[in-house]
C-alpha cells in the first residue's frame, strides 16, 4: 500500500497511465554491538524448501555482511546529504535461495548519535513506506535539529536506506519518466465502457513495460526479501539486534521482519499500520483504503467549511463538495493551464486527506484559483517537466510500489471482479476509488510469479512492539493497527483519537512523543494500551 503520497515537490506524484492520482494503496559511528553470529536463526512460517533455502541464504548473507561491515564515506555530491551524514553500500543477494549468486548493492546512510558514549544504544533504522519510499532523508532529522527526535538522537545513530529497486539501490523502471509525468492524463473516473477499456489498456502496457525494463528484478521485489535485506543491513551495521522505526508500508515491512526474525528485534515502533492479514494483502487493502480516504476527505471538507472566512469555498461540507465537483468538471472540459485535469487535481488534493500539514496549503491553492489566480493551481498540481531528477524518482517510486504489491500476493485476474468491486465502491466513496483501481490494475496482468503473503505472527524472542495509529487515517485504516496488535502478543497500541494524519510519530503530540522516547530509550511501555487526545488542528 503506497503510503508516501505527496506532490512531486515533496516526493511522489502521478501514477501509471491516466491515473494521474497517486492513489494510495495499496504509501532511515561509534561503538559496535556484537555481530550476527550470536543472533538467533530466522523463523520460517512453513517448511517449504524455498522458504528454508531463503532463510539459510539470509543467514549466509548476514554473516558475510557482519564480517564486511560498511565502508562509510562522505555522500556523493549529487545525493544531497552533507557532512556529517555518511553514505555506503551493503551487498545482498538478488535471490536469497542463491546467496552466492548475483548480488545487488543497497545504499545506506547514517548520522552518528549526538549523546555521550554511555548514552549510545546503537543504530535506529528507518523505512518511510511506499513500497518505493527512500529512507535516506532520515538522518537529516538530526542535522536539521528537529526537536521531536532530539532525545532519541542522543541514543541512536539514525540510519536510512534505499530498499531494493529504489533510488540508489539497483533502481527499477517501468516506463520513460517524462512520459510517466506528462499531463494532462485522462480523467480516472470513467464515463463509458470505452473509458474503462482505455484504462485497462494503459494498465497492461505498464505491466508489460515493467517486465521489459526490469524483468530480472521483478520476481525478487517482495516484502519478505526486503525484510531479509533489512537483516543484512543490521548485521553490516554490527548490531546483534535491530532497532526499527517503520511508517505506513514500513509497518508491514516491520511486521514481516518481526515474523521472520523475531529474535533479532530489540526495539520496534510501527506507525500508521498496514493490516497484515494475508486476506488483506494487497487487493482488499486498496478497497478498504478507498473507504477511509472518503472519510478523511469529508473531515477536511468540514474543516474548510468551518474556515470559510479564510477560504471562501462554502460554509457546509455539501457546498465545498459542490465546489470540488465544479472544479473537476471545469478542468475536465478545459485543463487548467493546459496541464491540470481531473487526474492531476486528485494527485494534488489527495494530500489533504493524507496529511494534516497539507490542509492549509491545499485549501489556499484552491481558494486562490476560485478567486481568479489560476497559476496557483498550476504551480500546485502540474508536473514540473524540467525536473528530470524528480520525475525519474517519481517514476522509480511508482515502479517499486507496483512491483512489490504485484509480487507479494496473488491478484484477481478477472476484469469483471475489478469492475464490480470498484463500481460499487465508487457509488459511496468516489474521491479515490477509480484512481486507486487504475493504479493497481497492472497487477491483474503481471508477468512474473505472485507469492503468498507471510502469515504475520509472534515468534520466539519477539520483544514488546510499540504500535502508534491515528483513528481516522486514510492511507492505513485503523483496523490495521488493531490486527497487528492481536498478532504481535505483548505489543502496546497508542491510539490518537479523533485524528487522521498519516504518520503520527513525526507530529507534535506530547502524549505520543514522550511515550515513543521512553520506549526507545528504556524499552518501557504503559501497562495497558493508551488513548491520546489529537494533535492540534491546523489553523488557516
Amino acid at each position: 500500500m503506497r503510503r508516501t503520497r505527496q506532490t512531486s515537490r515533496g516526493g511522489r506524484k502521478a501514477a501509471i497511465g491516466s491515473a494521474g492520482a497517486v492513489a494510495a494503496a495499496a504509501l532511515i559511528a561509534g561503538a559496535v554491538i556484537a555481530p550476527v553470529a550470536n543472533a538467533s536463526t530466522p523463523h520460517t512460517s512453513s517448511g517449504t524448501s524455498t522458504q528454508n533455502r531463503e532463510a539459510k541464504g539470509a543467514v549466509i548473507a548476514a554473516a558475510k555482511a557482519a564480517k564486511t561491515g560498511i565502508d562509510w564515506k562522505d555522500c556523493p555530491a549529487d545525493w544531497g546529504f552533507a557532512k556529517p551524514i555518511q553514505c555506503g553500500y551493503v551487498s545482498v543477494p538478488l535471490d536469497y535461495t542463491k546467496p552466492y549468486g548475483k548480488q545487488i548493492k543497497l545504499a545506506v546512510d547514517r548520522v552518528g548519535s549526538t549523546g555521550t558514549k554511555d548514552e549510545r544504544q546503537g543504530s535506529l533504522v528507518y523505512n518511510p513506506g511506499g513500497p518505493g519510499g527512500s529512507g535516506m532523508r532520515f538522518p537529516t532529522r538530526v542535522t536539521n535539529k528537529n526537536p521531536i527526535y532530539a532525545n532519541m538522537a542522543k541514543a541512536y545513530d539514525f540510519v536510512g536506506f534505499d530498499p531494493r529497486g529504489v533510488g540508489h539501490s539497483a533502481p527499477i523502471s517501468c516506463m520513460d519518466p517524462q512520459e510517466y509525468v506528462k499531463a494532462p492524463k485522462a480523467d480516472p473516473v470513467p464515463d463509458t465502457e470505452a473509458d474503462k477499456l482505455a484504462q485497462r489498456k494503459l494498465a497492461k502496457e505498464y505491466a508489460d513495460g515493467c517486465y521489459e525494463r526490469s524483468g530480472e528484478m521483478l520476481p525478487f521485489m517482495t516484502t519478505p526479501n526486503t525484510a531479509r535485506d533489512l537483516d543484512v543491513i543490521r548485521a553490516a551495521l554490527g548490531e546483534k539486534k535491530l532497532n526499527y522505526l517503520g511508517v505506513s508500508y514500513g509497518t508491514y515491512l516491520g511486521a514481516v521482519y518481526g515474523t521472520l526474525f523475531p529474535g533479532h528485534v530489540r526495539r520496534m515502533i510501527v506507525d500508521s499500520v498496514v493490516n497484515p492479514a494475508k486476506s488483506n494483502i494487497w487487493y482488499q487493502a486498496n478497497l478498504n483504503q478507498d473507504i477511509a480516504f472518503q472519510g478523511r476527505w469529508n473531515d477536511w471538507q468540514d474543516w474548510v467549511a468551518k474556515n470559510d472566512a479564510s477560504f471562501h469555498l462554502g460554509t457546509t461540507r455539501a457546498a465545498v463538495q459542490k465546489q470540488w465537483e465544479t472544479l473537476r468538471a471545469a478542468a475536465k472540459k478545459n485543463p487548467i493551464g493546459g496541464v491540470v485535469g481531473p487526474a492531476e487535481l486528485i494527485g494534488f488534493f489527495q494530500n489533504a486527506p493524507y496529511y494534516d500539514s497539507m490542509w492549509v496549503p491545499v485549501a489556499q491553492a484552491w481558494s486562490k484559483y476560485v478567486a481568479g489566480d489560476t497559476q496557483a493551481m498550476i504551480d500546485a498540481a502540474a508536473p514540473d517537466m524540467s525536473d528530470t531528477a524528480g520525475n525519474a524518482s517519481s517514476e522509480n517510486g511508482n515502479a517499486v510500489y507496483t512491483a512489490v504489491e504485484c509480487a507479494d500476493a496473488k491478484w484477481p485476474t478477472s476484469w469483471s471482479k475489478w469492475d464490480k468491486d470498484n463500481t460499487a465502491l465508487n457509488e459511496k466513496y468516489p474521491f479515490m476509488t477509480w484512481a486507486n483501481a487504475w493504479m493497481n490494475l497492472p497487477c491483474a496482468t503481471w508477468k512474473t510469479k505472485q507469492q503468498t503473503p507471510v502469515d504475520v505472527k509472534t515468534g520466539k524472542g519477539l520483544p514488546t512492539v510499540l504500535i502508534v495509529q491515528s483513528e481516522r487515517d486514510a492511507a492505513t485504516p485503523y483496523e490495521g493497527a488493531v490486527e497487528l496488535h492481536k498478532r504481535f502478543k505483548g505489543s502496546r497500541l497508542i491510539t490518537e483519537k479523533d485524528a487522521g494524519s498519516h504518520g503520527v510519530t513525526g507530529l507534535t503530540n506530547p502524549c505520543i512523543n514522550n511515550r515513543v522516547d521512553t520506549y526507545l530509550l528504556t524499552g518501557k511501555v504503559d501497562g495497558k494500551d493508551v488513548t491520546c487526545a489529537p494533535h492540534a488542528t491546523p489553523k488557516p
